[in-house]
């Protein structure tokens, strides 16, 4: 059995760093590790776990021994804050209510409104809403839905991409980490790359020769393939990279003339992060938006669909049959985070600062050469590190001391491919938080060398 641990979806957990920097905290703090690894299913990428949390609050995370750090992570459900105030009464108020979950063939209020919402501020042709558990959940709807309505079987999606662990979602996902050992997986899953103008097989720096070399691959595969039933892929990936509008306008245009659905996936990027509510409307309206993880306001599970009227038409299947598909805590929880966000304006914060942020961090790399790559939109921000810029080979683990560094000076990132730092912080972040995300990481550049 491989026991390679991939690095695509994290920074590795069993190395020599992740060693020092556990042998480092307390001994409370070890011992309750040592718990967590006795008793939990050990799994690549959460197990060994690094730290204990004894707080969340905001854009910032505290651990046992009362250090603070500023977290560009947070697993993508802090668009509100941590702990959000708001979102915590709401749900406290439905409590109280006495209405904590609905029996299958009952609705309530809080799913309703939440439901209107989501038609109200997502693209005008999407006004069709099912909730679900969790965002793997959310893509199996999804593909379900574009499976019915077309008749066909077969699905396009993107080489190192992550959409979630159910077997169909997970076929449909392009990484080798959640699909060996399974044995076949669902059959039709074909995988194209996605379109990157900083690393591409080509070496072209033209943005319209690189998409049409990325086209190609997908053509090639209708060309043989007239059973597709939908693109499947997150408008901008989770790197980031970011595709021009270009590219999204050839793929909606692609999809109309075949009447293929196009399905983004906006787990991460949906509800403000790119700097607008939802990343699609940098580019096109799909056929079905898929959300989550900040849908549940950072304190409950939730995610779910929105589509377009005319697919409404599946009265006699059930794609979504989900225990708590319209859970009242959960849905009085989004229904707060929403709230929340258009009050504050986190979503023009998100599209200010983000700018602001892209801007000194690119500054940064005049004098870095280490940092090959800046790329991103709003609080969706990547750092690609090489070894050398000429060759753009990896700077596997320089990235992972830097992160260890950053993370001793109170900032917290993850690394995805092996080299890549994600800032993806709380959409209630201050342009103060901003300056210290740029001075830890000049920090740790200026005493960290790249071997």
């Amino acid at each position: 059995m491989d026991q390679t641990v991939s690095k695509e979806q994290g920074d590795i957990n069993t190395g020599s760093l992740r060693a020092q920097y556990v042998n480092s905290l307390d001994e409370e703090t070890r011992h309750w590790l040592e718990e967590d690894e006795k008793y939990f299913l050990h799994q690549a990428l959460s197990t060994p776990v690094m730290n204990i949390l004894a707080k969340t609050e905001g854009a910032w995370i505290e651990d046992m021994q009362g250090r603070r750090y500023l977290d560009l992570h947070g697993n993508g459900v802090h668009n509100a804050g941590f702990s959000n105030p708001e979102v915590i009464a709401a749900v406290q108020k439905q409590l109280q209510e006495k209405l904590a979950f609905t029996p299958r063939r009952y609705t309530n209020i809080p799913a309703i409104e939440l439901a209107k919402k989501l038609v109200a501020i997502t693209p005008a042709e999407l006004t069709r809403v099912l909730f679900c558990p969790g965002g793997s959940e959310a893509i199996e709807m999804a593909v379900a839905l574009a499976k019915h309505i077309t008749g066909r079987w077969k699905t396009i999606s993107y080489w190192d991409s992550y959409h979630g662990n159910g077997f169909q979602s997970s076929s449909i996902g392009g990484e080798e980490h959640f699909s060996i050992g399974m044995g076949p997986m669902m059959p039709g899953a074909f995988h194209i790359e996605f379109p990157n103008y900083y690393r591409n097989p080509w070496n072209m720096e033209d943005e319209e020769a690189v998409d049409e070399q990325y086209l190609r691959q997908l053509k090639i595969i209708l060309q043989r393939n007239p059973d597709i039933a939908a693109i499947v892929a997150e408008p901008i990936s989770s790197t980031p990279v970011v595709p021009s509008q270009r590219y999204w306008q050839q793929i909606r245009e692609i999809c109309d003339t075949h009447g293929i659905f196009l399905i983004f996936d906006e787990i991460i990027e949906g509800l403000g992060r790119t700097g607008k509510w939802f990343a699609c409307e940098h580019y096109v309206t799909p056929d079905v938006l898929v959300l989550g993880k900040s849908l549940g306001g950072g304190l409950l599970p939730l995610a779910g669909i929105v589509t377009k009227e005319k697919y409404n038409v599946l009265q006699h299947r059930s794609i979504g049959h989900f225990t708590h598909e319209k859970n009242p805590l959960s849905a009085a929880a989004g229904l707060a985070a929403i709230h929340y966000i258009e009050l504050h304006e986190l979503v023009k914060n998100a599209a200010t600062l983000g700018r602001y942020l892209l801007e000194q961090l690119l500054e940064l790399k005049k004098r870095f050469p280490v940092m090959g790559n800046v790329a991103g939109k709003g609080m969706h921000l990547g750092i690609d590190l090489v070894k050398d810029p000429v060759t753009k080979e990896r700077a596997t683990l320089y990235a992972e001391q830097i992160m260890y560094d950053c993370l001793k000076q109170g900032v917290a990132f993850k690394v995805i491919e092996g080299n890549i730092l994600t800032l993806r912080p709380s959409l209630v972040i201050t342009t103060d938080d901003c300056d210290l995300i740029v001075r830890t990481l000049e920090i740790a550049f200026g005493r960290n060398k790249v071997y």
